[in-house]
């Protein structure tokens, strides 16, 4: 049985390529804490999480002073008791985003880990429905665009294959959200999918209000239009509207996903494998988002969301963002608008580890001699 000997932790920030205006922030960072575990064998496993803007410095205290201490010793391959065993050493700072980001970046790590091990990559290893899933791009449609702007990156994408565009809402006067809908639909005809994203941004009245105009524009959902807590404002949206209600980006537990769900609140689950803590759970919360017949279109991290999507079977769309490819060395595949996951054993991430350590410092956690 190989044990897990060494943990190396390190922190990168990623700037973005594009400037990225929502309904409710900008940021132009995006804090990486990475995590390298090796076991007895001398394999390797590495995994990773996010954070938008800052907080990545709280989520590697947690990682150092507690969480990869606790894995020296352990039997790399029981990930399921690891996780279990971390969130209840952890058990008074969660259900919650910093725990939660600390969590993914060690199970995504364990799950590498194994993979290679075991020859396969995530995609089979975790279930293997297909292997190709269709892209809808979000990169050209932040808030802060004009209308030309994004009535022209949706002919690229579409140009290229792509299925899909989404546009983020929340101007302030709902004919300005209106005018830029309505010209992306003109423009791109009504075979191109059309998705918007409020942040989180609404009232329930005003959410109402807005949906009744996304009706006219047949959006393909209305994602996050109140703040993520609200189960019974979104279940109340949802019985007032045609268009599909998503959430899920700003959930950090599997029972947040039960009550939504439950509660008839989400026609999309958008779980995000780092907010959620890890591939462990995010596959629970596929999986019961499958027993009520609901799709799984994950938020961010395309690279990572690629071999789950194609894991299981009810994911229908993977969000375009490109993130990694200033340390990474090679980037997806895309062919007619499709993303193709890796066959390499692993996450499939082809980590640049000398530009990472350009930017980087180690932290080493080691088994004492």
């Amino acid at each position: 049985m190989a044990t897990i000997t060494h943990i190396e932790l390190r922190m990168i920030d990623l700037i973005p390529k594009v400037k990225r205006v929502d309904a409710i922030q900008s940021f132009v960072s995006q804090e990486t804490p990475i995590v390298t575990v090796t076991d007895s064998d001398g394999a390797k496993g590495v995994g990773y999480c996010y954070t938008i803007g800052t907080g990545g410095p709280s989520v590697m205290a947690l990682l150092e002073k507690t969480l990869a201490p606790a894995l020296i010793g352990r039997d790399a391959d029981r990930i399921e008791g690891i996780w279990r065993d971390l969130l209840f050493l952890t058990h008074a700072t969660a259900v919650g985003a910093i725990t939660s980001l600390a969590l993914a970046a060690i199970d995504t790590a364990l799950w590498d880990l194994r993979c290679r091990k075991q020859g396969l990559p995530l995609w089979k290893a975790a279930g293997g429905s297909r292997d190709r899933v269709p892209l809808y791009s979000t990169e050209g449609g932040w808030l802060h665009l004009d209308t030309q702007a994004l009535v022209d990156d949706a002919l690229s994408m579409q140009g290229q294959g792509f299925r899909g565009s989404k546009i983020k809402i929340g101007r302030d006067q709902l004919s300005e959200d209106a005018a830029r809908l309505a010209a992306v639909r003109e423009a791109v005809g009504p075979g191109y999918e059309i998705l918007t994203d409020g942040n989180q941004g609404f009232t329930l009245s005003e959410a109402i209000r807005r949906a009744q105009v996304l009706e006219d524009y047949n959006i393909g959902w209305f994602e996050e239009p109140l703040p993520a807590d609200d189960v019974a404002g979104h279940a109340e949206l949802s019985r007032r509207t045609s268009v599909p209600i998503a959430v899920g980006e700003s959930m950090y537990s599997l029972s947040q996903f039960k009550d939504y769900l439950h509660a008839g609140a989400a026609s999309i689950v958008q779980v995000d494998v780092a907010r959620i803590g890890g591939i462990t759970p995010w596959l629970k919360v596929a999986h019961l988002a499958e027993a009520y017949n609901v799709m799984v279109c994950p938020h961010f991290l395309m690279e990572l969301h690629l071999p789950l999507v194609c894991a299981v079977p009810n994911a229908k769309w993977l969000e375009y963002i490109p993130q990694l490819d200033s340390v990474t060395t090679d980037t997806i595949r895309i062919e007619d608008g499709l993303a193709i996951p890796s066959d390499v054993p692993g996450l499939g991430i082809a980590w640049d580890w000398d530009a990472i350590a350009a930017q980087s410092t180690p932290i080493e956690i080691r088994e004492r001699a």
